[in-house]
This record gives C-alpha cells, structure tokens and sequence, in this order.
C-alpha cells in the first residue's frame, strides 16, 4: 500500500477521483459545470454533463453530491439545475459590482418620496429569472420586505414584466410560449395565463412602467420602471413594493417618483459607460 502511494504521490497526472476533484482542474471544470447549466434552465443529466464537460461520471458526482447539499445545484427527475444558493453568490458579485451602489442613493431618496421599499432587478435571462441585487426597506412598520438576492420567475413578477417588456417582440413571444404556466412553481394572486401575461407586457411597452396591484401576491402592490445603459438596453429594473391599499392611494405620485428615478439611474449607467468615458477623456 505504500508503494501505491509513493508512486501516486510521485506522478501528478495519476487518475484517481480524489485529485480530479480537489486539484486545479476540478476549478475549472465547476466554473465549466455553472456556464453549461446557465444554458440550459430546464437541466442537464449526469450523462449529458459527462459529455458536454468531458468528465468520467465518478468524478462528476464526487463534484456535483456537494454542490446539491450547499444549495447550488438542484437534482431532479434524473436532471441537475442551477439552485438558489448559485443565484444568491450572483447577487452578491453583482452587488460588488459598482452599479447598484452607485444607484443606491437613489433609491434612498425613491423610498423618501414614497416611503415604500424600493427594489433593484437584474436579469438572468438563462433561467428566466429577476434576481434582486439591492433592496431599501421602506421606513414604515407595515411594509414589505425582500431579502437581497432573492429569485423571481419573470412571468409572475412585476419586475420581471418589465424586463419581458423589453426584448424583442419574437423573442418575448417565444418565452411565453415555452412557458409551463399550468404547473405554476410559485402561488399567485391571480391565475396567470399566457393572455394576460401578454397583455400586461403590452401596457408595459405603451406606458413605460409595470403596476400591480394585488395581481401577483393578494395585498401587496408594486410600481416598476426599467433602467438602460447608453447603449439603450434595459439592464435592470427599479421600483417600489408594498400594501396595495397605499400604493393605490398614491398612484400617481408614486408612478411619477419611480419614473422619474428610474431615469436618473439610467443616466448614471450612460454616465459609466466605457464609450462615453472614452469620449469625455
């Protein structure tokens, strides 16, 4: 037995599953397992990552078991999917990100003006979700609250409404139509059909802004706004939640509030872009 260790110790290219998994290369391959599933929401099998990742399945379970346990990853019906805890970890790279720092001021101030609680979303258009990367807690004592890094499907999220809103008319059409809205994976308010789903998207583009209320979650309403960078696409999404009751009270005002903050925060994108950093210099 010791002579197999030595010559295992002695030879660094020696297979065995503990140094595939431990060594520089199982890095790269966790890294190569998160790019594959990002573009596949629906899920990989063992198999099907055993060959997209050029990996003997051993090695690949003694890789994927812990990654199930943690959270960031989901295995289901013979598939593994991307789980909360992988989204959760891209939140808080996003928030280091200098972006939503850079627009939390404003949300201060949009909370101030509305004393609601104020939400930032950004796409992940792989899985078909808005996650939230900075939230402002309105000061209220009966308010929502939702904890950064918090997933939403876009189809029943305002947010996500919004951002649906934005991309291309065949490319929103096509997400709707691979929808599974009869297995909804999280209860709504309101049965959401591919109809209405349309038609609220459709507002969205005419008005500029996603309002709900008591549509998604019975009490609960939101007002959201799409944020662009200076190159005009829609990179997140900044809004306010809470009572229904309230919200509808100050509509107006508060469509006005997340409107107009909105578009501050897209000018502070315009202002961080390379080009126009490359043409002010």
């Amino acid at each position: 037995m010791a002579r197999k260790n030595e010559a295992t110790a002695a030879d660094p290219a020696a297979p065995t599953a503990e140094r595939d998994v431990g060594g520089p290369r199982s890095l790269t391959r966790l890294l190569a397992l998160f790019g594959q599933l990002s573009q596949k929401p629906e899920g990989l099998s063992l198999a099907e990552l055993s060959v997209s990742l050029e990996s003997p399945k051993s090695s690949l379970l003694n890789l994927l078991r812990p990654l199930v346990a943690e959270g960031y990853l989901i295995h289901s019906s013979g598939s593994y999917r991307l789980g909360p805890s992988i989204f959760r970890l891209s939140a808080s790279v996003i928030s280091a990100w200098g972006f939503p720092k850079l627009i939390r001021p404003l949300m201060e101030e949009l909370v101030t003006r509305t004393r609601e609680t104020a939400m930032l979303g950004v796409p992940n258009s792989q899985a078909g979700e808005v996650t939230f990367a900075e939230v402002v807690d309105s000061p209220q004592p009966v308010r929502l609250q939702v904890p950064v890094g918090v997933t939403r499907p876009l189809h029943i999220s305002p947010s996500g409404w919004v951002l649906l809103a934005q991309l291309e008319p065949a490319t929103c059409e096509a997400y709707i139509d691979g929808l599974a809205i009869e297995t909804p994976t999280v209860p709504v308010a309101t049965p959401i059909t591919r109809a209405s789903l349309a038609n609220e998207i459709e507002k969205i583009r005419r008005d500029g802004v996603g309002i709900s209320l008591d549509a998604v979650t019975s009490g609960v309403g939101s007002v959201v706004a799409p944020v662009f960078n200076a190159d005009g696409q829609c990179v997140a999404t900044l809004g306010i939640a809470g009572p229904s009751g309230r919200i509808r009270q100050d509509l107006d005002s508060i469509r006005a509030a997340v409107i107009e903050t909105a578009a501050k925060a897209s000018a502070v994108m315009a202002d961080r872009s390379p080009a126009r950093s490359a043409r002010t210099a």
